[in-house]
Protein backbone atom coordinates (compact mmCIF):
# COMPACT_ATOMS: atom_id res chain seq x y z
CA UNK A 1 0.00 0.00 0.00
CA UNK A 2 3.02 2.65 1.01
CA UNK A 3 4.34 1.40 -2.47
CA UNK A 4 1.44 2.27 -4.22
CA UNK A 5 1.01 5.41 -2.25
CA UNK A 6 4.47 6.77 -3.32
CA UNK A 7 4.62 5.77 -6.83
CA UNK A 8 0.98 7.90 -7.17
CA UNK A 9 2.78 10.60 -5.19
CA UNK A 10 5.89 10.73 -7.93
CA UNK A 11 3.96 10.67 -11.04
CA UNK A 12 1.77 13.38 -9.55
CA UNK A 13 4.85 15.23 -9.17
CA UNK A 14 6.47 14.02 -12.34
CA UNK A 15 3.00 15.54 -14.11
CA UNK A 16 3.50 19.11 -12.31
CA UNK A 17 7.62 19.13 -13.04
CA UNK A 18 7.05 17.97 -16.59
CA UNK A 19 4.28 21.21 -17.54
CA UNK A 20 6.72 23.50 -15.30
CA UNK A 21 8.73 26.01 -17.59
CA UNK A 22 12.60 26.82 -17.50
CA UNK A 23 13.31 28.84 -14.31
CA UNK A 24 9.63 28.86 -13.33
CA UNK A 25 8.47 27.64 -9.80
CA UNK A 26 6.06 24.74 -9.87
CA UNK A 27 2.68 24.95 -9.25
CA UNK A 28 2.47 21.53 -7.00
CA UNK A 29 -0.98 19.39 -7.15
CA UNK A 30 -1.13 20.20 -3.44
CA UNK A 31 -1.69 23.64 -4.32
CA UNK A 32 -5.16 22.88 -6.41
CA UNK A 33 -7.11 21.31 -3.95
CA UNK A 34 -9.43 20.33 -6.70
CA UNK A 35 -9.24 16.48 -7.04
CA UNK A 36 -8.99 16.76 -11.15
CA UNK A 37 -7.49 19.66 -12.85
CA UNK A 38 -6.25 21.16 -16.53
CA UNK A 39 -4.65 24.11 -17.49
CA UNK A 40 -4.64 25.05 -21.17
CA UNK A 41 -3.20 28.06 -23.49
CA UNK A 42 -6.27 28.10 -25.84
CA UNK A 43 -4.33 29.77 -29.09
CA UNK A 44 -1.61 26.84 -29.27
CA UNK A 45 -3.32 23.74 -27.04
CA UNK A 46 -0.66 23.33 -24.81
CA UNK A 47 -1.37 21.83 -21.33
CA UNK A 48 0.37 23.80 -18.41
CA UNK A 49 -0.52 21.70 -15.38
CA UNK A 50 -2.48 18.66 -15.27
CA UNK A 51 -4.05 17.11 -11.97
CA UNK A 52 -5.23 13.54 -12.52
CA UNK A 53 -6.55 14.94 -15.87
CA UNK A 54 -8.17 12.07 -17.43
CA UNK A 55 -9.71 10.81 -14.68
CA UNK A 56 -13.94 9.98 -15.74
CA UNK A 57 -15.72 12.10 -13.67
CA UNK A 58 -19.30 13.52 -13.11
CA UNK A 59 -19.12 17.11 -14.61
CA UNK A 60 -22.37 18.84 -14.00
CA UNK A 61 -23.20 21.72 -16.11
CA UNK A 62 -19.92 21.87 -17.56
CA UNK A 63 -21.47 19.53 -20.36
CA UNK A 64 -23.49 22.64 -20.99
CA UNK A 65 -19.98 23.72 -22.86
CA UNK A 66 -20.75 21.07 -25.88
CA UNK A 67 -24.44 22.08 -25.72
CA UNK A 68 -23.37 25.65 -26.20
CA UNK A 69 -20.60 24.95 -29.08
CA UNK A 70 -23.41 22.65 -31.43
CA UNK A 71 -25.48 25.50 -30.86
CA UNK A 72 -23.04 28.45 -31.81
CA UNK A 73 -21.68 26.19 -34.75
CA UNK A 74 -25.31 25.90 -35.98
CA UNK A 75 -25.53 29.51 -36.24
CA UNK A 76 -22.48 30.41 -37.75
CA UNK A 77 -23.22 28.01 -40.19
CA UNK A 78 -26.45 29.74 -41.03
CA UNK A 79 -28.80 26.42 -39.38
CA UNK A 80 -29.93 28.64 -37.43
CA UNK A 81 -30.17 32.56 -36.04
CA UNK A 82 -30.65 33.97 -32.84
CA UNK A 83 -33.78 35.92 -33.80
CA UNK A 84 -35.54 32.21 -34.17
CA UNK A 85 -38.13 31.57 -32.21
CA UNK A 86 -38.25 28.46 -30.30
CA UNK A 87 -42.13 26.67 -29.10
CA UNK A 88 -40.98 25.29 -25.61
CA UNK A 89 -41.89 21.57 -25.67
CA UNK A 90 -43.17 19.43 -22.73
CA UNK A 91 -39.96 17.64 -22.19
CA UNK A 92 -37.60 20.66 -22.63
CA UNK A 93 -40.20 22.48 -19.47
CA UNK A 94 -40.00 19.58 -17.14
CA UNK A 95 -36.69 19.56 -16.59
CA UNK A 96 -35.41 20.14 -13.02
CA UNK A 97 -32.29 21.81 -11.25
CA UNK A 98 -31.31 24.90 -12.38
CA UNK A 99 -33.94 26.51 -15.01
CA UNK A 100 -36.25 29.61 -15.81
CA UNK A 101 -39.66 27.80 -15.37
CA UNK A 102 -40.11 27.38 -19.35
CA UNK A 103 -43.87 26.83 -20.08
CA UNK A 104 -45.12 23.82 -22.48
CA UNK A 105 -45.73 26.33 -25.63
CA UNK A 106 -44.21 29.33 -24.63
CA UNK A 107 -42.18 30.94 -27.09
CA UNK A 108 -38.66 32.46 -26.74
CA UNK A 109 -36.23 33.34 -29.14
CA UNK A 110 -32.47 31.38 -29.61
CA UNK A 111 -30.38 34.64 -28.46
CA UNK A 112 -32.80 34.18 -24.81
CA UNK A 113 -32.69 31.12 -24.42
CA UNK A 114 -28.63 31.22 -25.03
CA UNK A 115 -28.31 33.77 -22.39
CA UNK A 116 -30.40 31.72 -19.88
CA UNK A 117 -28.34 28.30 -20.45
CA UNK A 118 -25.07 30.44 -20.30
CA UNK A 119 -26.01 33.14 -17.69
CA UNK A 120 -28.29 31.44 -15.09
CA UNK A 121 -27.25 27.56 -16.45
CA UNK A 122 -30.95 26.68 -17.21
CA UNK A 123 -31.87 23.26 -17.74
CA UNK A 124 -35.28 23.81 -19.66
CA UNK A 125 -33.26 25.86 -22.05
CA UNK A 126 -30.42 23.89 -22.60
CA UNK A 127 -32.83 21.37 -23.88
CA UNK A 128 -35.07 23.15 -25.82
CA UNK A 129 -32.00 24.55 -27.61
CA UNK A 130 -30.84 20.91 -28.75
CA UNK A 131 -34.34 20.20 -30.04
CA UNK A 132 -34.44 23.15 -32.23
CA UNK A 133 -30.99 22.48 -33.42
CA UNK A 134 -31.33 18.35 -33.52
CA UNK A 135 -35.01 17.82 -33.97
CA UNK A 136 -34.89 15.84 -30.34
CA UNK A 137 -32.65 15.41 -27.67
CA UNK A 138 -31.83 12.12 -28.27
CA UNK A 139 -30.35 13.18 -31.12
CA UNK A 140 -28.74 16.37 -30.25
CA UNK A 141 -26.99 14.14 -27.62
CA UNK A 142 -25.74 11.64 -30.17
CA UNK A 143 -24.83 14.80 -32.29
CA UNK A 144 -22.91 15.64 -29.25
CA UNK A 145 -20.95 12.54 -28.58
CA UNK A 146 -20.02 12.10 -32.47
CA UNK A 147 -18.70 15.99 -31.75
CA UNK A 148 -16.64 13.98 -28.34
CA UNK A 149 -15.12 11.96 -30.69
CA UNK A 150 -13.71 14.35 -33.60
CA UNK A 151 -12.37 16.48 -30.77
CA UNK A 152 -10.36 13.56 -29.23
CA UNK A 153 -12.47 13.63 -25.84
CA UNK A 154 -12.19 9.74 -25.12
CA UNK A 155 -12.09 10.18 -22.09
CA UNK A 156 -16.21 11.84 -22.29
CA UNK A 157 -19.73 9.88 -22.48
CA UNK A 158 -22.69 12.50 -22.74
CA UNK A 159 -26.19 10.87 -21.77
CA UNK A 160 -27.55 14.49 -21.35
CA UNK A 161 -27.06 17.78 -22.72
CA UNK A 162 -27.74 19.75 -19.25
CA UNK A 163 -25.17 17.89 -17.09
CA UNK A 164 -27.80 16.56 -14.37
CA UNK A 165 -26.78 13.46 -12.49
CA UNK A 166 -26.65 10.35 -14.66
CA UNK A 167 -25.16 7.00 -14.66
CA UNK A 168 -22.68 6.61 -17.63
CA UNK A 169 -22.45 10.42 -18.11
CA UNK A 170 -18.58 11.24 -17.89
CA UNK A 171 -15.97 13.91 -18.95
CA UNK A 172 -12.62 14.58 -16.96
CA UNK A 173 -10.79 17.44 -16.57
CA UNK A 174 -8.46 17.08 -20.29
CA UNK A 175 -11.89 17.01 -22.13
CA UNK A 176 -13.49 19.91 -20.67
CA UNK A 177 -10.16 21.93 -21.69
CA UNK A 178 -10.58 20.74 -25.64
CA UNK A 179 -14.44 21.60 -26.12
CA UNK A 180 -13.66 24.66 -24.18
CA UNK A 181 -11.07 25.93 -26.38
CA UNK A 182 -13.02 24.53 -29.40
CA UNK A 183 -16.37 26.57 -27.96
CA UNK A 184 -14.18 30.11 -27.74
CA UNK A 185 -13.17 29.66 -31.50
CA UNK A 186 -16.63 31.43 -31.80
CA UNK A 187 -16.67 34.39 -30.11
CA UNK A 188 -20.15 35.51 -29.66
CA UNK A 189 -20.19 32.85 -26.48
CA UNK A 190 -18.52 36.52 -25.40
CA UNK A 191 -21.49 38.28 -25.51
CA UNK A 192 -23.26 35.90 -23.01
CA UNK A 193 -20.20 34.54 -20.79
CA UNK A 194 -19.18 38.05 -19.86
CA UNK A 195 -22.67 39.01 -18.86
CA UNK A 196 -23.14 39.30 -14.76
CA UNK A 197 -26.95 40.30 -15.35
CA UNK A 198 -29.70 40.32 -17.72
CA UNK A 199 -33.37 39.88 -17.73
CA UNK A 200 -35.85 38.18 -19.80
CA UNK A 201 -39.92 38.30 -20.61
CA UNK A 202 -40.11 42.02 -20.85
CA UNK A 203 -37.73 42.21 -17.26
CA UNK A 204 -40.10 39.69 -15.59
CA UNK A 205 -37.37 36.97 -15.30
CA UNK A 206 -33.69 38.34 -13.84
CA UNK A 207 -30.42 36.34 -14.65
CA UNK A 208 -27.36 36.30 -12.65
CA UNK A 209 -24.38 34.69 -13.55
CA UNK A 210 -23.40 31.56 -12.01
CA UNK A 211 -19.70 32.49 -12.52
CA UNK A 212 -18.91 34.93 -9.55
CA UNK A 213 -15.21 35.29 -11.03
CA UNK A 214 -16.35 37.68 -13.07
CA UNK A 215 -16.51 39.74 -10.06
CA UNK A 216 -13.29 39.04 -8.55
CA UNK A 217 -10.87 38.21 -11.45
CA UNK A 218 -9.22 40.62 -14.01
CA UNK A 219 -9.77 39.68 -17.52
CA UNK A 220 -12.32 36.67 -16.88
CA UNK A 221 -14.29 36.18 -20.23
CA UNK A 222 -16.47 33.24 -19.06
CA UNK A 223 -16.73 29.81 -19.07
CA UNK A 224 -19.20 27.63 -17.01
CA UNK A 225 -19.93 26.21 -13.58
CA UNK A 226 -21.69 23.29 -12.42
CA UNK A 227 -22.98 21.64 -9.62
CA UNK A 228 -24.30 18.36 -8.63
CA UNK A 229 -24.46 15.62 -5.45
CA UNK A 230 -22.11 13.36 -8.09
CA UNK A 231 -19.89 16.09 -10.26
CA UNK A 232 -18.63 18.20 -6.48
CA UNK A 233 -18.44 22.09 -7.83
CA UNK A 234 -16.98 22.06 -10.85
CA UNK A 235 -15.95 24.91 -13.49
CA UNK A 236 -14.06 26.28 -16.43
CA UNK A 237 -13.10 29.52 -16.10
CA UNK A 238 -11.37 31.27 -19.69
CA UNK A 239 -9.59 34.19 -19.18
CA UNK A 240 -7.46 36.20 -21.81
CA UNK A 241 -4.32 38.16 -20.34
CA UNK A 242 -1.04 39.78 -22.15
CA UNK A 243 -1.79 38.17 -25.58
CA UNK A 244 -2.06 34.94 -23.45
CA UNK A 245 -5.42 32.73 -23.86
CA UNK A 246 -6.47 30.32 -20.51
CA UNK A 247 -8.52 27.81 -20.21
CA UNK A 248 -8.95 26.19 -16.27
CA UNK A 249 -10.35 23.57 -15.61
CA UNK A 250 -11.51 22.33 -11.95
CA UNK A 251 -13.70 19.35 -11.44
CA UNK A 252 -15.31 17.75 -8.22
CA UNK A 253 -14.29 20.16 -5.60
CA UNK A 254 -15.92 20.32 -2.27
CA UNK A 255 -17.72 23.38 -2.26
CA UNK A 256 -17.53 26.55 -4.45
CA UNK A 257 -14.82 28.71 -2.87
CA UNK A 258 -12.75 25.64 -3.54
CA UNK A 259 -13.26 25.73 -6.84
CA UNK A 260 -13.03 29.38 -7.73
CA UNK A 261 -9.75 29.62 -5.90
CA UNK A 262 -8.53 26.10 -7.48
CA UNK A 263 -8.96 27.69 -10.96
CA UNK A 264 -8.12 31.78 -9.67
CA UNK A 265 -4.65 29.33 -8.75
CA UNK A 266 -4.47 27.97 -12.37
CA UNK A 267 -5.16 31.18 -14.29
CA UNK A 268 -2.48 33.39 -11.85
CA UNK A 269 0.26 30.31 -12.27
CA UNK A 270 -0.62 30.40 -16.58
CA UNK A 271 -0.09 34.40 -16.32
CA UNK A 272 2.72 34.56 -14.27
CA UNK A 273 5.31 31.85 -16.10
CA UNK A 274 4.29 31.82 -19.60
CA UNK A 275 3.55 34.20 -22.88
CA UNK A 276 2.72 33.99 -26.29
CA UNK A 277 4.86 34.70 -29.27
CA UNK A 278 4.36 35.06 -32.82
CA UNK A 279 7.30 33.13 -34.84
CA UNK A 280 9.80 34.82 -36.72
CA UNK A 281 10.15 33.01 -39.55
CA UNK A 282 14.07 33.63 -41.10
CA UNK A 283 13.76 34.72 -44.79
CA UNK A 284 16.10 31.88 -46.14
CA UNK A 285 13.11 29.54 -45.27
CA UNK A 286 11.24 31.33 -48.04
CA UNK A 287 14.46 31.02 -50.79
CA UNK A 288 13.69 28.73 -54.17
CA UNK A 289 14.37 25.01 -53.67
CA UNK A 290 16.13 23.41 -56.16
CA UNK A 291 14.24 20.13 -58.17
CA UNK A 292 15.92 17.64 -60.31
CA UNK A 293 14.38 16.68 -63.65
CA UNK A 294 11.92 19.22 -63.13
CA UNK A 295 10.72 21.80 -65.80
CA UNK A 296 11.83 24.72 -63.97
CA UNK A 297 15.27 24.60 -61.99
CA UNK A 298 13.52 25.25 -57.97
CA UNK A 299 10.28 26.07 -57.01
CA UNK A 300 9.08 28.53 -54.50
CA UNK A 301 8.26 28.11 -50.94
CA UNK A 302 5.93 29.51 -48.25
CA UNK A 303 6.14 28.30 -44.55
CA UNK A 304 2.86 27.78 -42.77
CA UNK A 305 3.29 29.95 -39.68
CA UNK A 306 0.04 31.23 -38.69
CA UNK A 307 0.10 29.30 -35.07
CA UNK A 308 1.65 31.03 -32.26
CA UNK A 309 4.08 29.75 -30.21
CA UNK A 310 4.32 29.43 -26.23
CA UNK A 311 7.22 30.46 -24.82
CA UNK A 312 8.07 30.49 -20.95
CA UNK A 313 8.03 34.39 -19.57
CA UNK A 314 10.85 36.62 -20.33
CA UNK A 315 12.51 33.68 -22.99
CA UNK A 316 11.13 34.99 -26.33
CA UNK A 317 14.37 36.40 -27.57
CA UNK A 318 15.95 33.44 -26.79
CA UNK A 319 14.34 31.28 -29.22
CA UNK A 320 16.43 29.87 -31.99
CA UNK A 321 15.24 29.09 -35.60
CA UNK A 322 16.16 25.95 -37.13
CA UNK A 323 15.93 25.34 -41.12
CA UNK A 324 15.88 21.59 -41.50
CA UNK A 325 15.46 20.76 -45.64
CA UNK A 326 14.81 17.47 -47.07
CA UNK A 327 16.84 15.55 -50.00
CA UNK A 328 16.77 17.62 -53.13
CA UNK A 329 13.66 16.46 -54.29
CA UNK A 330 12.71 15.49 -57.97
CA UNK A 331 10.17 16.28 -60.53
CA UNK A 332 7.36 15.75 -60.20
CA UNK A 333 6.43 18.35 -57.14
CA UNK A 334 3.06 19.25 -55.76
CA UNK A 335 1.77 22.61 -54.60
CA UNK A 336 2.19 22.17 -50.95
CA UNK A 337 4.30 19.45 -50.57
CA UNK A 338 6.67 19.80 -47.70
CA UNK A 339 10.11 20.29 -48.82
CA UNK A 340 11.42 20.91 -45.25
CA UNK A 341 10.59 22.30 -41.55
CA UNK A 342 11.26 25.47 -39.81
CA UNK A 343 12.10 24.42 -35.78
CA UNK A 344 11.33 26.96 -32.86
CA UNK A 345 14.15 25.71 -30.59
CA UNK A 346 14.74 26.98 -27.04
CA UNK A 347 17.72 25.74 -24.50
CA UNK A 348 18.21 22.73 -26.86
CA UNK A 349 14.27 21.98 -27.09
CA UNK A 350 12.07 22.12 -29.64
CA UNK A 351 8.61 24.39 -29.20
CA UNK A 352 7.22 24.14 -32.51
CA UNK A 353 7.60 23.07 -36.19
CA UNK A 354 6.33 24.54 -38.87
CA UNK A 355 6.41 22.87 -42.53
CA UNK A 356 8.07 24.73 -45.43
CA UNK A 357 5.86 24.05 -48.54
CA UNK A 358 6.35 23.90 -52.31
CA UNK A 359 4.44 27.22 -53.15
CA UNK A 360 3.97 25.68 -57.03
CA UNK A 361 4.21 22.82 -59.09
CA UNK A 362 6.59 21.69 -60.95
CA UNK A 363 6.28 19.04 -63.56
CA UNK A 364 8.93 16.33 -64.73
CA UNK A 365 10.67 17.36 -67.63
CA UNK A 366 9.82 14.92 -70.85
CA UNK A 367 10.11 14.60 -74.20
CA UNK A 368 6.98 15.48 -75.15
CA UNK A 369 7.08 18.48 -72.31
CA UNK A 370 10.74 19.73 -73.50
CA UNK A 371 8.74 19.45 -77.36
CA UNK A 372 5.90 21.53 -76.34
CA UNK A 373 8.08 24.09 -75.04
CA UNK A 374 9.80 24.98 -77.83
CA UNK A 375 7.67 25.23 -80.06
CA UNK A 376 5.52 27.29 -78.06
CA UNK A 377 8.77 29.53 -77.83
CA UNK A 378 8.77 28.96 -82.25
CA UNK A 379 5.30 30.52 -82.37
CA UNK A 380 5.80 33.45 -79.99
CA UNK A 381 8.74 34.45 -81.98
CA UNK A 382 7.22 34.07 -85.25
Amino acid sequence: MRFKKLSACLLAAAIVVSCVPMGAAALSADEVKAPSAALMEAQTGKILFEKDPHEKRACASITKVMTLLLVMEALDSGKISLTDKVSVSEHAASMGGSQIWLKPGEVMSVDDLLKATVIASANDCAVALGEYVAGSEEEFVAQMNQKAKLLGMNDTTFKNCYGLDEDGHVTSAHDVALMSRELIKHPKIYNYTKVWMDYLRDGKTQLTNTNKMLKTYKNITGLKTGTTGKAGSCMVATAQRGGVSLISVVLGCQDTKTRFSSAASLLDYGFANWSVAQPAIPQKAFQNVEIKNGMQPSVQTEVDSAESILVPKGKTGAVKYQINMQPVPTAPVKKGQVLGKVACVLDGKTLQEYPIRAKNSVEKITFQSVFLLLFRRLVMAA
